[in-house]
Protein backbone atom coordinates (compact mmCIF):
# COMPACT_ATOMS: atom_id res chain seq x y z
CA UNK A 1 0.00 0.00 0.00
CA UNK A 2 1.21 3.49 -0.83
CA UNK A 3 0.96 6.98 0.57
CA UNK A 4 -1.58 7.77 -2.14
CA UNK A 5 -5.13 6.44 -2.29
CA UNK A 6 -8.40 7.34 -3.96
CA UNK A 7 -11.69 8.84 -2.77
CA UNK A 8 -14.28 6.06 -2.38
CA UNK A 9 -17.20 7.89 -0.74
CA UNK A 10 -18.14 11.48 0.24
CA UNK A 11 -20.63 12.52 2.94
CA UNK A 12 -20.36 16.25 3.60
CA UNK A 13 -17.07 16.90 5.47
CA UNK A 14 -16.47 13.13 5.89
CA UNK A 15 -14.60 11.38 3.05
CA UNK A 16 -13.69 7.68 2.81
CA UNK A 17 -10.46 6.77 0.97
CA UNK A 18 -9.17 3.37 -0.20
CA UNK A 19 -5.80 2.03 -1.25
CA UNK A 20 -3.79 4.17 1.16
CA UNK A 21 -1.56 3.27 4.09
CA UNK A 22 -2.70 5.39 7.06
CA UNK A 23 -2.58 5.70 10.83
CA UNK A 24 -5.09 7.40 13.14
CA UNK A 25 -4.93 11.23 13.03
CA UNK A 26 -2.65 11.35 9.97
CA UNK A 27 -3.06 14.60 8.04
CA UNK A 28 -3.99 13.97 4.40
CA UNK A 29 -4.55 16.03 1.23
CA UNK A 30 -7.88 15.21 -0.40
CA UNK A 31 -8.83 15.60 -4.08
CA UNK A 32 -7.21 17.43 -6.97
CA UNK A 33 -7.29 20.69 -4.97
CA UNK A 34 -5.43 19.15 -2.02
CA UNK A 35 -8.00 19.89 0.71
CA UNK A 36 -6.62 19.39 4.21
CA UNK A 37 -8.11 16.53 6.24
CA UNK A 38 -7.40 14.16 9.13
CA UNK A 39 -7.87 10.40 9.43
CA UNK A 40 -10.40 9.71 12.20
CA UNK A 41 -11.40 6.07 11.57
CA UNK A 42 -9.81 3.00 9.97
CA UNK A 43 -11.81 0.02 8.61
CA UNK A 44 -9.49 -2.48 6.93
CA UNK A 45 -8.16 -0.75 3.83
CA UNK A 46 -10.67 2.11 4.15
CA UNK A 47 -9.62 5.34 5.90
CA UNK A 48 -12.34 7.73 7.07
CA UNK A 49 -11.21 11.36 6.87
CA UNK A 50 -12.69 14.56 8.28
CA UNK A 51 -11.94 17.38 5.84
CA UNK A 52 -11.23 20.86 7.24
CA UNK A 53 -12.53 22.61 4.12
CA UNK A 54 -15.71 22.66 2.03
CA UNK A 55 -15.99 19.41 0.02
CA UNK A 56 -18.52 20.49 -2.60
CA UNK A 57 -17.42 19.60 -6.13
CA UNK A 58 -14.95 16.82 -5.28
CA UNK A 59 -15.81 13.34 -6.56
CA UNK A 60 -14.89 9.65 -6.08
CA UNK A 61 -11.69 8.61 -7.81
CA UNK A 62 -9.74 11.79 -7.02
CA UNK A 63 -6.40 11.22 -5.24
CA UNK A 64 -5.82 11.29 -1.46
CA UNK A 65 -2.20 11.82 -0.35
CA UNK A 66 -1.03 10.97 3.19
CA UNK A 67 1.51 13.45 4.62
CA UNK A 68 2.34 10.98 7.44
CA UNK A 69 2.15 13.87 9.95
CA UNK A 70 -0.42 14.54 12.67
CA UNK A 71 -2.38 17.80 12.92
CA UNK A 72 0.18 20.08 14.55
CA UNK A 73 0.62 23.77 15.26
CA UNK A 74 3.71 25.80 14.54
CA UNK A 75 5.06 27.43 17.70
CA UNK A 76 7.64 30.20 17.78
CA UNK A 77 8.16 33.97 17.60
CA UNK A 78 5.46 35.60 15.49
CA UNK A 79 2.44 33.94 17.16
CA UNK A 80 1.33 37.03 19.07
CA UNK A 81 -0.88 39.62 17.28
CA UNK A 82 -1.95 36.91 14.79
CA UNK A 83 -5.53 36.11 13.74
CA UNK A 84 -5.86 32.47 12.63
CA UNK A 85 -8.58 30.22 11.33
CA UNK A 86 -9.28 26.88 13.07
CA UNK A 87 -6.25 25.10 11.55
CA UNK A 88 -3.72 27.93 12.15
CA UNK A 89 -3.81 29.59 8.74
CA UNK A 90 -3.32 33.36 9.28
CA UNK A 91 -6.41 35.16 7.95
CA UNK A 92 -4.63 38.44 7.00
CA UNK A 93 -2.21 36.42 4.81
CA UNK A 94 -5.09 34.50 3.20
CA UNK A 95 -6.94 37.76 2.55
CA UNK A 96 -3.89 39.24 0.83
CA UNK A 97 -3.71 36.19 -1.45
CA UNK A 98 -7.38 35.74 -2.36
CA UNK A 99 -9.59 38.58 -1.12
CA UNK A 100 -12.43 38.28 1.37
CA UNK A 101 -13.50 34.69 0.62
CA UNK A 102 -11.21 31.80 1.48
CA UNK A 103 -10.52 29.56 -1.50
CA UNK A 104 -10.01 25.85 -0.97
CA UNK A 105 -6.79 23.90 -0.80
CA UNK A 106 -4.74 26.93 0.09
CA UNK A 107 -1.93 26.68 2.60
CA UNK A 108 -0.14 29.47 4.41
CA UNK A 109 2.64 29.48 6.99
CA UNK A 110 1.45 30.19 10.54
CA UNK A 111 3.74 33.22 10.68
CA UNK A 112 6.44 34.88 8.60
CA UNK A 113 9.17 32.22 8.24
CA UNK A 114 11.65 34.71 6.74
CA UNK A 115 11.36 37.48 9.34
CA UNK A 116 14.56 37.94 11.34
CA UNK A 117 14.34 37.94 15.14
CA UNK A 118 17.12 39.07 17.48
CA UNK A 119 18.02 36.01 19.57
CA UNK A 120 19.77 36.54 22.91
CA UNK A 121 21.06 33.26 24.40
CA UNK A 122 20.82 32.63 28.14
CA UNK A 123 22.60 29.26 27.90
CA UNK A 124 26.14 28.70 26.69
CA UNK A 125 28.26 25.98 25.08
CA UNK A 126 28.93 23.08 27.44
CA UNK A 127 25.62 23.46 29.32
CA UNK A 128 23.55 20.30 29.81
CA UNK A 129 19.98 20.99 28.65
CA UNK A 130 16.72 19.05 28.61
CA UNK A 131 13.29 19.39 27.01
CA UNK A 132 11.43 22.55 28.01
CA UNK A 133 14.55 24.39 29.21
CA UNK A 134 14.87 28.04 28.12
CA UNK A 135 18.06 28.63 26.11
CA UNK A 136 17.41 32.16 24.86
CA UNK A 137 14.99 35.04 24.46
CA UNK A 138 13.44 37.11 21.67
CA UNK A 139 11.62 40.43 22.22
CA UNK A 140 8.51 39.42 20.25
CA UNK A 141 6.30 42.45 20.96
CA UNK A 142 6.80 45.60 23.02
CA UNK A 143 5.37 43.89 26.10
CA UNK A 144 6.18 40.18 25.75
CA UNK A 145 9.55 38.40 25.74
CA UNK A 146 9.31 35.13 23.82
CA UNK A 147 11.42 32.46 25.52
CA UNK A 148 13.05 29.93 23.19
CA UNK A 149 12.88 26.43 24.67
CA UNK A 150 14.45 23.07 23.89
CA UNK A 151 11.60 20.95 22.40
CA UNK A 152 10.12 18.38 24.86
CA UNK A 153 11.79 14.99 24.49
CA UNK A 154 15.15 16.46 23.39
CA UNK A 155 18.15 16.62 25.76
CA UNK A 156 21.94 16.77 25.64
CA UNK A 157 24.90 19.12 25.96
CA UNK A 158 25.13 22.31 23.92
CA UNK A 159 28.00 22.14 21.42
CA UNK A 160 27.47 25.65 20.02
CA UNK A 161 24.92 28.46 20.47
CA UNK A 162 24.85 31.76 18.65
CA UNK A 163 23.38 35.20 19.23
CA UNK A 164 22.20 37.55 16.49
CA UNK A 165 19.38 37.83 13.97
CA UNK A 166 17.80 34.60 12.73
CA UNK A 167 14.57 33.50 11.13
CA UNK A 168 12.60 30.75 12.88
CA UNK A 169 13.92 27.93 10.67
CA UNK A 170 17.65 28.74 11.02
CA UNK A 171 19.78 26.88 13.55
CA UNK A 172 20.50 28.81 16.74
CA UNK A 173 22.17 25.95 18.60
CA UNK A 174 23.62 22.49 18.01
CA UNK A 175 23.88 19.72 20.65
CA UNK A 176 26.88 17.36 21.02
CA UNK A 177 24.90 14.51 19.38
CA UNK A 178 24.29 16.68 16.28
CA UNK A 179 20.69 17.68 17.12
CA UNK A 180 19.98 21.09 15.58
CA UNK A 181 17.76 23.53 17.49
CA UNK A 182 15.64 26.18 15.75
CA UNK A 183 13.23 28.74 17.17
CA UNK A 184 10.34 26.93 15.43
CA UNK A 185 8.65 23.98 17.17
CA UNK A 186 5.79 21.78 15.97
CA UNK A 187 3.41 20.13 18.43
CA UNK A 188 0.44 17.79 17.79
CA UNK A 189 -2.72 19.59 18.93
CA UNK A 190 -4.49 16.59 20.50
CA UNK A 191 -1.56 15.79 22.81
CA UNK A 192 -1.23 17.95 25.97
CA UNK A 193 2.25 19.46 26.38
CA UNK A 194 4.14 17.80 29.27
CA UNK A 195 5.01 19.46 32.60
CA UNK A 196 6.74 18.48 35.83
CA UNK A 197 4.03 19.11 38.43
CA UNK A 198 0.50 20.51 38.67
CA UNK A 199 -0.18 22.86 41.59
CA UNK A 200 -3.31 23.29 43.69
CA UNK A 201 -5.16 26.52 42.73
CA UNK A 202 -4.31 29.18 45.35
CA UNK A 203 -4.05 32.46 43.37
CA UNK A 204 -7.13 34.20 41.94
CA UNK A 205 -7.40 35.43 38.37
CA UNK A 206 -8.35 39.08 38.90
CA UNK A 207 -10.90 39.90 36.20
CA UNK A 208 -11.89 43.51 36.95
CA UNK A 209 -15.56 42.44 37.23
CA UNK A 210 -16.86 42.92 40.77
CA UNK A 211 -19.40 40.08 40.81
CA UNK A 212 -16.74 37.61 39.62
CA UNK A 213 -13.79 38.78 41.71
CA UNK A 214 -15.83 39.12 44.87
CA UNK A 215 -18.61 36.53 44.89
CA UNK A 216 -17.52 33.87 42.37
CA UNK A 217 -13.71 34.00 41.99
CA UNK A 218 -11.77 31.92 39.47
CA UNK A 219 -8.28 30.63 40.28
CA UNK A 220 -5.34 30.91 37.90
CA UNK A 221 -5.19 27.52 36.22
CA UNK A 222 -8.89 26.96 36.88
CA UNK A 223 -11.79 26.34 34.53
CA UNK A 224 -15.07 28.26 34.33
CA UNK A 225 -18.25 27.82 32.33
CA UNK A 226 -20.53 30.68 31.27
CA UNK A 227 -23.84 29.21 30.10
CA UNK A 228 -26.51 31.66 29.03
CA UNK A 229 -29.26 32.18 26.48
CA UNK A 230 -28.99 34.33 23.36
CA UNK A 231 -28.47 38.03 24.13
CA UNK A 232 -27.54 37.61 27.81
CA UNK A 233 -23.97 38.89 27.38
CA UNK A 234 -21.66 35.84 27.07
CA UNK A 235 -19.51 37.38 24.37
CA UNK A 236 -19.25 40.82 26.03
CA UNK A 237 -18.33 39.11 29.34
CA UNK A 238 -15.58 37.08 27.64
CA UNK A 239 -14.28 40.12 25.77
CA UNK A 240 -14.19 42.05 29.05
CA UNK A 241 -12.24 39.20 30.68
CA UNK A 242 -9.79 39.20 27.76
CA UNK A 243 -9.27 42.97 28.08
CA UNK A 244 -9.02 43.40 31.85
CA UNK A 245 -8.02 40.13 33.53
CA UNK A 246 -4.49 40.00 34.97
CA UNK A 247 -3.41 37.18 32.63
CA UNK A 248 -0.22 38.01 30.71
CA UNK A 249 -1.27 36.28 27.47
CA UNK A 250 -4.79 35.98 26.01
CA UNK A 251 -5.87 33.29 23.53
CA UNK A 252 -9.36 34.04 22.18
CA UNK A 253 -11.15 31.30 20.21
CA UNK A 254 -14.27 32.43 18.34
CA UNK A 255 -15.55 28.92 17.77
CA UNK A 256 -18.55 28.81 15.43
CA UNK A 257 -19.74 32.30 16.37
CA UNK A 258 -21.86 34.44 14.06
CA UNK A 259 -19.80 36.33 11.51
CA UNK A 260 -20.98 39.77 12.67
CA UNK A 261 -19.98 39.02 16.30
CA UNK A 262 -16.57 37.82 15.23
CA UNK A 263 -16.15 40.88 12.99
CA UNK A 264 -16.89 43.10 15.99
CA UNK A 265 -14.17 41.32 18.00
CA UNK A 266 -11.65 41.50 15.13
CA UNK A 267 -12.40 45.18 14.57
CA UNK A 268 -12.30 46.12 18.25
CA UNK A 269 -9.32 44.14 19.59
CA UNK A 270 -6.58 45.71 17.43
CA UNK A 271 -7.61 49.16 18.73
CA UNK A 272 -7.81 48.24 22.42
CA UNK A 273 -5.15 49.53 24.76
CA UNK A 274 -3.84 47.21 27.48
CA UNK A 275 -4.66 48.97 30.79
CA UNK A 276 -1.53 47.52 32.42
CA UNK A 277 1.05 48.65 29.85
CA UNK A 278 -0.60 51.39 27.78
CA UNK A 279 0.36 49.43 24.64
CA UNK A 280 -2.04 47.70 22.18
CA UNK A 281 -3.80 44.65 23.71
CA UNK A 282 -3.05 42.61 20.56
CA UNK A 283 0.65 42.65 21.61
CA UNK A 284 -0.21 39.83 24.03
CA UNK A 285 -3.12 38.21 22.19
CA UNK A 286 -3.57 35.33 19.75
CA UNK A 287 -6.99 35.11 18.09
CA UNK A 288 -8.60 32.13 16.39
CA UNK A 289 -11.59 33.12 14.28
CA UNK A 290 -13.79 30.27 13.17
CA UNK A 291 -17.21 31.59 12.18
CA UNK A 292 -20.39 29.54 11.85
CA UNK A 293 -20.20 29.46 8.03
CA UNK A 294 -16.69 27.95 8.02
CA UNK A 295 -16.35 24.14 7.61
CA UNK A 296 -17.42 22.23 10.73
CA UNK A 297 -14.34 20.00 10.96
CA UNK A 298 -12.07 23.06 11.31
CA UNK A 299 -14.33 24.26 14.12
CA UNK A 300 -13.79 20.96 15.91
CA UNK A 301 -10.01 21.46 15.56
CA UNK A 302 -9.98 25.16 16.58
CA UNK A 303 -10.24 24.56 20.36
CA UNK A 304 -7.28 22.14 20.25
CA UNK A 305 -5.24 24.62 18.20
CA UNK A 306 -6.01 27.35 20.76
CA UNK A 307 -5.22 25.36 23.88
CA UNK A 308 -1.93 24.03 22.43
CA UNK A 309 -0.79 27.63 21.78
CA UNK A 310 -1.88 28.50 25.35
CA UNK A 311 0.16 25.59 26.80
CA UNK A 312 3.22 26.74 24.83
CA UNK A 313 3.12 30.19 26.48
CA UNK A 314 2.38 28.54 29.84
CA UNK A 315 5.62 26.57 29.48
CA UNK A 316 7.51 29.89 29.22
CA UNK A 317 6.18 30.82 32.68
CA UNK A 318 3.28 33.05 31.61
CA UNK A 319 -0.27 33.13 33.00
CA UNK A 320 -2.54 32.52 30.01
CA UNK A 321 -6.30 33.10 29.82
CA UNK A 322 -8.06 31.11 27.13
CA UNK A 323 -11.57 32.16 26.06
CA UNK A 324 -13.62 29.61 24.08
CA UNK A 325 -16.74 31.21 22.62
CA UNK A 326 -18.66 29.00 22.33
CA UNK A 327 -18.13 25.34 23.23
CA UNK A 328 -21.72 24.57 22.18
CA UNK A 329 -20.81 25.26 18.53
CA UNK A 330 -17.78 22.98 18.97
CA UNK A 331 -20.07 20.23 20.30
CA UNK A 332 -22.47 20.80 17.36
CA UNK A 333 -19.54 20.26 14.95
CA UNK A 334 -18.78 16.97 16.76
CA UNK A 335 -22.45 15.99 16.45
CA UNK A 336 -22.49 16.70 12.71
CA UNK A 337 -19.33 14.70 12.04
CA UNK A 338 -20.56 11.87 14.27
CA UNK A 339 -23.84 11.61 12.34
CA UNK A 340 -21.94 11.51 9.01
CA UNK A 341 -19.86 8.66 10.46
CA UNK A 342 -23.17 6.90 11.29
CA UNK A 343 -22.12 6.48 14.93
CA UNK A 344 -24.72 5.54 17.51
CA UNK A 345 -26.13 8.89 18.78
CA UNK A 346 -26.30 9.72 22.47
CA UNK A 347 -28.54 12.25 24.19
CA UNK A 348 -30.02 14.87 21.80
CA UNK A 349 -28.03 13.38 18.92
CA UNK A 350 -24.62 14.27 20.40
CA UNK A 351 -21.97 11.52 20.20
CA UNK A 352 -21.65 9.21 23.20
CA UNK A 353 -18.11 10.54 23.82
CA UNK A 354 -19.22 14.19 24.18
CA UNK A 355 -18.64 14.36 27.96
CA UNK A 356 -15.17 12.81 27.76
CA UNK A 357 -14.13 15.27 24.99
CA UNK A 358 -15.35 18.23 27.06
CA UNK A 359 -13.50 16.86 30.11
CA UNK A 360 -10.29 16.33 28.08
CA UNK A 361 -10.41 19.95 26.94
CA UNK A 362 -11.01 21.52 30.38
CA UNK A 363 -8.48 19.17 32.04
CA UNK A 364 -5.74 20.86 30.00
CA UNK A 365 -6.22 23.93 32.23
CA UNK A 366 -3.94 24.15 35.25
CA UNK A 367 -1.15 25.97 37.07
CA UNK A 368 1.99 23.96 36.57
CA UNK A 369 5.73 23.79 37.04
CA UNK A 370 6.97 23.44 33.46
CA UNK A 371 9.76 21.16 32.25
CA UNK A 372 12.06 24.19 32.23
CA UNK A 373 11.31 24.96 35.89
CA UNK A 374 9.07 28.03 35.35
CA UNK A 375 5.61 28.32 36.92
CA UNK A 376 2.85 29.13 34.44
CA UNK A 377 -0.89 28.64 34.12
CA UNK A 378 -3.65 28.16 31.58
CA UNK A 379 -7.07 29.34 32.76
CA UNK A 380 -9.94 28.18 30.53
CA UNK A 381 -13.21 30.12 30.33
CA UNK A 382 -15.76 28.44 28.09
CA UNK A 383 -19.05 29.98 27.02
CA UNK A 384 -21.98 27.61 26.49
CA UNK A 385 -25.00 28.58 24.38
CA UNK A 386 -27.76 26.16 25.39
CA UNK A 387 -30.81 26.25 23.07
CA UNK A 388 -33.49 28.38 24.73
CA UNK A 389 -31.24 28.90 27.77
CA UNK A 390 -32.01 25.37 29.03
CA UNK A 391 -28.92 24.29 30.96
CA UNK A 392 -30.23 20.73 31.39
CA UNK A 393 -28.98 19.97 27.84
CA UNK A 394 -25.90 17.72 27.42
CA UNK A 395 -23.20 20.35 26.66
CA UNK A 396 -24.07 22.48 29.72
CA UNK A 397 -24.26 19.41 31.95
CA UNK A 398 -20.98 17.98 30.61
CA UNK A 399 -19.33 21.36 31.27
CA UNK A 400 -20.75 21.75 34.79
CA UNK A 401 -19.50 18.29 35.76
CA UNK A 402 -15.89 19.31 35.11
CA UNK A 403 -15.55 23.06 35.80
CA UNK A 404 -15.42 24.47 39.32
CA UNK A 405 -16.91 27.88 38.51
CA UNK A 406 -20.38 28.44 37.07
CA UNK A 407 -21.27 31.97 36.01
CA UNK A 408 -24.96 31.57 35.13
CA UNK A 409 -26.22 34.30 32.81
CA UNK A 410 -29.88 35.22 33.18
CA UNK A 411 -32.08 36.50 30.32
CA UNK A 412 -34.39 38.15 32.89
CA UNK A 413 -31.53 40.28 34.27
CA UNK A 414 -30.45 41.14 30.72
CA UNK A 415 -33.99 42.33 29.90
CA UNK A 416 -33.88 44.56 33.01
CA UNK A 417 -30.57 45.97 31.66
CA UNK A 418 -28.69 44.61 34.68
CA UNK A 419 -25.22 43.82 33.32
CA UNK A 420 -23.21 41.70 33.75
CA UNK A 421 -26.38 39.57 33.79
CA UNK A 422 -24.86 36.91 36.07
CA UNK A 423 -27.47 35.49 38.41
CA UNK A 424 -26.02 35.63 41.95
CA UNK A 425 -28.46 32.99 43.22
CA UNK A 426 -27.65 30.34 40.57
CA UNK A 427 -23.91 30.89 40.12
CA UNK A 428 -21.22 29.32 42.26
CA UNK A 429 -17.46 28.96 42.67
CA UNK A 430 -15.73 26.08 44.45
CA UNK A 431 -12.42 27.98 44.72
CA UNK A 432 -12.97 30.37 47.72
CA UNK A 433 -11.70 27.92 50.40
CA UNK A 434 -8.33 27.62 48.63
CA UNK A 435 -8.17 31.34 47.70
CA UNK A 436 -9.20 32.85 51.06
CA UNK A 437 -5.64 32.90 52.38
CA UNK A 438 -4.50 34.91 49.34
CA UNK A 439 -7.27 37.46 49.99
CA UNK A 440 -6.36 37.67 53.68
CA UNK A 441 -2.65 38.20 52.86
CA UNK A 442 -3.06 40.61 49.93
CA UNK A 443 -6.34 42.53 50.41
CA UNK A 444 -7.77 42.40 53.94
CA UNK A 445 -8.04 39.96 56.83
CA UNK A 446 -11.85 40.09 56.83
CA UNK A 447 -12.31 39.73 53.03
CA UNK A 448 -13.91 36.21 53.21
CA UNK A 449 -16.26 37.28 56.04
CA UNK A 450 -17.40 40.38 54.09
CA UNK A 451 -18.09 38.14 51.07
CA UNK A 452 -20.22 35.82 53.20
CA UNK A 453 -22.23 38.76 54.63
CA UNK A 454 -22.94 40.18 51.15
CA UNK A 455 -24.01 36.73 49.86
CA UNK A 456 -26.29 36.25 52.86
CA UNK A 457 -27.99 39.61 52.32
CA UNK A 458 -28.73 38.73 48.67
CA UNK A 459 -30.14 35.37 49.79
CA UNK A 460 -32.39 37.02 52.42
CA UNK A 461 -33.58 39.56 49.83
CA UNK A 462 -34.74 36.80 47.47
CA UNK A 463 -36.79 35.25 50.32
CA UNK A 464 -38.30 38.63 51.29
CA UNK A 465 -39.21 39.43 47.68
CA UNK A 466 -41.81 36.65 47.73
CA UNK A 467 -43.55 38.35 50.70
CA UNK A 468 -43.21 41.80 49.09
CA UNK A 469 -44.99 40.57 45.96
CA UNK A 470 -47.91 39.45 48.10
CA UNK A 471 -48.33 42.30 50.62
CA UNK A 472 -45.97 45.10 49.52
CA UNK A 473 -42.77 46.28 51.21
CA UNK A 474 -44.60 48.70 53.58
CA UNK A 475 -46.11 45.74 55.46
CA UNK A 476 -42.64 44.44 56.41
CA UNK A 477 -41.01 45.29 59.77
CA UNK A 478 -38.65 48.26 59.47
CA UNK A 479 -35.47 46.14 59.91
CA UNK A 480 -36.48 43.97 56.95
CA UNK A 481 -37.22 47.11 54.92
CA UNK A 482 -33.64 48.18 55.66
CA UNK A 483 -32.36 44.76 54.50
CA UNK A 484 -34.20 45.24 51.19
CA UNK A 485 -32.67 48.71 50.83
CA UNK A 486 -29.15 47.38 51.51
CA UNK A 487 -29.66 44.50 49.05
CA UNK A 488 -30.84 46.99 46.39
CA UNK A 489 -27.63 48.91 47.04
CA UNK A 490 -25.60 45.70 46.52
CA UNK A 491 -27.38 45.02 43.21
CA UNK A 492 -27.41 48.51 41.70
CA UNK A 493 -24.21 49.99 43.10
CA UNK A 494 -21.95 46.96 43.49
CA UNK A 495 -22.97 44.14 41.15
CA UNK A 496 -24.06 46.28 38.20
CA UNK A 497 -21.11 47.32 36.06
CA UNK A 498 -20.96 49.17 32.76
CA UNK A 499 -18.68 47.19 30.44
CA UNK A 500 -18.41 50.11 28.00
CA UNK A 501 -17.62 52.88 30.54
CA UNK A 502 -14.02 54.14 30.64
CA UNK A 503 -13.77 53.86 34.44
CA UNK A 504 -16.45 51.37 35.53
CA UNK A 505 -15.58 48.68 32.94
CA UNK A 506 -12.81 47.37 35.21
CA UNK A 507 -12.52 47.61 39.00
CA UNK A 508 -9.37 47.07 41.07
CA UNK A 509 -9.68 44.32 43.67
CA UNK A 510 -8.83 46.78 46.51
CA UNK A 511 -11.70 49.02 45.39
CA UNK A 512 -14.05 46.01 45.17
CA UNK A 513 -13.34 45.32 48.84
CA UNK A 514 -13.83 48.99 49.83
CA UNK A 515 -17.17 49.16 47.99
CA UNK A 516 -18.45 46.00 49.69
CA UNK A 517 -17.26 47.34 53.05
CA UNK A 518 -19.02 50.69 52.35
CA UNK A 519 -22.37 48.89 51.91
CA UNK A 520 -21.99 47.04 55.22
CA UNK A 521 -20.89 50.29 56.93
CA UNK A 522 -24.12 51.90 55.68
CA UNK A 523 -26.13 48.99 57.10
CA UNK A 524 -24.38 49.18 60.51
CA UNK A 525 -24.80 52.98 60.77
CA UNK A 526 -28.45 52.76 59.67
CA UNK A 527 -29.26 50.09 62.29
CA UNK A 528 -27.66 52.18 65.03
CA UNK A 529 -29.55 55.33 63.94
CA UNK A 530 -32.89 53.47 63.75
CA UNK A 531 -32.33 52.03 67.23
CA UNK A 532 -31.88 55.64 68.42
CA UNK A 533 -35.18 56.70 66.83
CA UNK A 534 -34.27 57.82 63.28
CA UNK A 535 -36.68 57.16 60.40
CA UNK A 536 -35.67 54.82 57.55
CA UNK A 537 -36.74 57.39 54.89
CA UNK A 538 -34.40 60.01 56.42
CA UNK A 539 -31.50 57.56 56.53
CA UNK A 540 -31.89 56.37 52.92
CA UNK A 541 -32.31 59.97 51.76
CA UNK A 542 -28.95 61.29 53.02
CA UNK A 543 -27.20 63.07 50.12
CA UNK A 544 -23.81 61.44 50.61
CA UNK A 545 -25.30 57.97 49.96
CA UNK A 546 -26.22 59.05 46.41
CA UNK A 547 -22.78 60.64 46.01
CA UNK A 548 -21.16 57.37 47.11
CA UNK A 549 -23.23 55.34 44.62
CA UNK A 550 -22.60 57.70 41.69
CA UNK A 551 -18.90 58.12 42.49
CA UNK A 552 -17.92 54.73 41.02
CA UNK A 553 -17.87 56.35 37.56
CA UNK A 554 -15.09 58.77 38.60
CA UNK A 555 -11.42 57.93 38.04
CA UNK A 556 -10.44 59.25 41.52
CA UNK A 557 -13.00 57.03 43.29
CA UNK A 558 -10.42 54.65 44.80
CA UNK A 559 -8.85 57.61 46.67
CA UNK A 560 -12.14 59.33 47.61
CA UNK A 561 -14.33 56.42 48.74
CA UNK A 562 -13.17 56.32 52.40
CA UNK A 563 -13.85 60.02 52.83
CA UNK A 564 -17.29 59.59 51.20
CA UNK A 565 -18.13 56.73 53.61
CA UNK A 566 -17.06 58.84 56.63
CA UNK A 567 -19.31 61.71 55.44
CA UNK A 568 -22.21 59.29 54.93
CA UNK A 569 -21.86 57.91 58.48
CA UNK A 570 -21.90 61.47 59.92
CA UNK A 571 -25.04 62.33 57.93
CA UNK A 572 -26.80 59.15 59.09
CA UNK A 573 -25.89 59.96 62.72
CA UNK A 574 -27.33 63.48 62.19
CA UNK A 575 -30.74 61.97 61.29
CA UNK A 576 -31.07 60.93 64.97
CA UNK A 577 -30.64 64.53 66.19
CA UNK A 578 -33.23 65.79 63.69
CA UNK A 579 -35.89 63.53 65.18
Amino acid sequence: MANEGKIYRISGPVVTAIGMEASMYDVVRVGDEGLMGEVIELHGEKAVIQVYEDTSGIRPGEPVINTKETLSVALGPGLLTQIYDGIQRPLPTLEAEMGYFIKRGLDADAFDMEKKWTFNPVASAGDAVQGGQVIGEVQETETIVHKIMIPPGVSGTIKSIESGDFNVTENIAVLEDGTEIQMLQKWPVRTPRPYTQKYAPDTPLITGMRILDFLFPLAKGGAAGIPGPFGSGKTVTQQSLAKFSDAQIVVYIGCGERGNEMTEVLDEFPHLIDPNTGKPLMNRTVMIANTSNMPVAAREASVYTGITIAEYFRDMGYDVALMADSTSRWAEAMREISSRLEEMPGEEGYPAYLSSRIAEFYERAGRVNSLGGDDGSVTVIGAVSPPGGDISEPVSQGTLRIVKVFWGLDAGLARQRHFPAINWLNSYSLYPPSLNQWYRDNIAQDFPEIRTEISTLLQIESELQEIVQLVGSDALPVDQQLTLEVARMIREYFLQQNGFHDVDASCEINLVYKMAKAILTFQTAAKAAMAAGAQLEDITGVPSRSTLMRGKFEASYVDDIEEMVATMVKEIEATVEDN
